[in-house]
């Protein structure tokens, strides 16, 4: 695909997708590689079009360069959008109350403590980055270390093949204590993707290195 079809394929896309006002985003495609410019209303909003954009074919890198415009009126302040990050945290996830500490400046949310899960980390970065005034996550949480973990490697190419969309033959898993390396090949963003939360499924991964290609 050329870049000048790729432009117009995530034009498409960003106008296709309702939760994002495409207006004011630009794209530009160099080689397969998107830039994506311009601004957004809401943080939710520019991990929407980053996401979109991943998942099109022939898209072989992404530089996310939207910043965050909030209208006047979702203005809030640090210490409310603090008290309500915490409030939906407790609500959305599993994770014990106490766990997790928030720091909010100038809208943009730090997120601090130890979780036991992966999963568990993802969940609170997405609950928290709809609030109104938000601009940003900065997602420091840590995993607890697992001492009883044992083989690794053989439970994370065990999950690749359950995976029907991944050729798992294609992809080596490397283990050094708890951090993991992916590397060979694959054929979309997306596969890339699948491939890391298989790794990141077992427990005793601390790290997730992707060093998949795209080809």
């Amino acid at each position: 695909m050329s870049d000048l079809s790729l432009r117009k394929t995530i034009l498409e896309e960003l106008e296709f997708q309702p939760e994002i006002d495409a207006a004011n985003i630009g794209v530009t495609v160099n080689n397969g590689v998107v830039t994506l410019s311009g601004h957004v209303s809401s943080y939710a909003q520019k991990i929407s079009a980053e996401r979109a954009v991943k998942g099109i074919k022939g898209v072989r890198a992404l530089a996310e360069e939207i910043e965050v415009r909030l209208d006047n009126s979702a203005g809030t302040a640090d210490d409310t959008i603090a008290n309500r990050a915490l409030k939906i945290i407790h609500w959305s996830s599993d994770v014990p109350e106490g766990d997790i500490k928030v720091i909010v400046q100038g809208g943009r949310i730090t997120l601090e403590g130890e979780v036991d899960w992966q999963y568990q980390k993802e969940t609170v970065e997405r609950s928290v980055r709809k609030l109104s005034g938000v601009i940003g996550v900065d997602n420091r949480l840590t995993l607890r270390p697992r001492l009883d973990v044992l083989d690794i490697q053989q439970r994370i190419e065990a999950a690749l093949k359950r995976y029907a969309e991944l050729e798992a033959q294609e992809i080596r898993v490397k283990v050094e204590g708890d951090v993991v390396k992916l590397e060979g090949r694959v054929h979309l963003w997306r596969e890339r993707q699948i491939a890391e939360r298989a790794a990141w499924s077992v427990p005793g991964v601390s790290k997730v290195e992707d060093h998949l290609l795209l080809a």
